[in-house]
């Protein structure tokens, strides 16, 4: 007798009894369980807990990371602080030190979002994508990760604060840490962005280094807001990045026993059209850039092959 193989739509595996009797050999179609609550959360503390492990393991990208902000610290500030020893009421290191923390968290956060591009062209994503699990907690994994992995470069960074001139109060470390991880998360975001839309490693390191230190460098990192140029205004306003150093350093210098003025001079905040931003409107719109850039991310990784 000739056997048939004919492909159902239907979900479910027909009867033996009516597979004898029509001749028909009919493939079973798996179908996975559906996504719940508790394997969506599962799947992201899976890819979180990877991420955490990759970055313990890799000891030179955290001494990579890490260099670059102490050389603005203790090299170039301690060079600046020489031109400016004479009627200077601020250190020049303490006033870097919020733009080094927040380069810290920026290139950390980043590049660990480029494990996406990592994954895809050594085959791993494949396997990823094919496991019974939502994109969403995939993606979810991944920024949660980077995350949490840019904060603990953030703690390190903070550990050194006292060398800098930023005073070791409790409040102040959970401050900036707090404010750190907003920043990390934010940038995580944008970096799985980029990521889904790169395919290979060399273009996602060739399209970060040229958006993210234009937005470095016009964030307020390494100079006041206060007395700029009306483009440079215009920039800073409009730069995201701006928001989330300006809290660390606003809380860096309340913290310090300036004058009012001097305080002002070097710390005053973003305004817009003369009325200043506070500080949990400034979070606030890092937070929801940050939200925003994730949602978009997983509305592409949806697509991603």
């Amino acid at each position: 007798m000739n056997s048939k193989t004919v492909v159902s739509d239907s979900h479910e595996a027909p009867d033996d009894k009516d597979c004898q009797q029509d001749g028909l050999v009919r493939p079973v179609i798996y179908v996975p369980p559906a996504s719940t609550l508790a394997t969506s959360s599962r799947a992201v503390g899976i890819v979180m807990r990877r991420e955490l492990i990759r970055f313990r393991a890799d000891k030179i990208r955290i001494v990579t990371t890490l260099l670059q902000p102490m050389l603005y610290i203790f090299v170039i500030g301690t060079g600046l602080t020489s031109l400016t020893s004479n009627g200077s009421l601020v250190n020049l290191r303490t006033f870097i030190y919020p733009g080094a923390l927040g380069m810290s968290v920026m290139f950390t956060a980043v590049f660990s979002a480029g494990s996406i591009v990592w994954d895809r062209e050594f085959g791993f994503m494949r396997e990823m994508l094919v496991a019974p699990i939502s994109r969403t907690s995939i993606v979810v994994g991944k920024g949660l990760g980077g995350t949490v992995v840019a904060s603990f470069q953030a703690i390190i960074v903070l550990s050194v604060a006292g060398m800098a001139g930023v005073p070791y109060s409790p409040a102040l470390m959970i401050e900036l840490l707090g404010e750190a991880a907003l920043l990390a998360f934010t940038l995580t975001s944008f970096g799985i962005l980029a990521s889904v839309r790169v395919k290979t490693m060399q273009g996602f390191m060739g399209l970060t280094q040229m958006l993210i230190m234009p937005l470095f460098f016009t964030a307020g990192a390494m100079f006041p807001l206060s007395r700029l140029p009306a483009w440079l205004t215009v920039v800073t306003r409009v730069n995201p990045l701006a928001y989330a150093i300006d809290p660390i350093r606003r809380a860096v210098f309340s913290y310090l026993a300036l004058p009012q003025k001097v305080r002002e001079m070097y710390a005053p905040g973003i305004t817009w059209d003369g009325w200043k931003v506070p500080t949990i409107g400034e979070l606030l719109i890092v937070l929801l850039i940050g939200i925003a850039l994730l949602g978009v991310a997983i509305s592409q990784f949806r697509n991603i092959e």
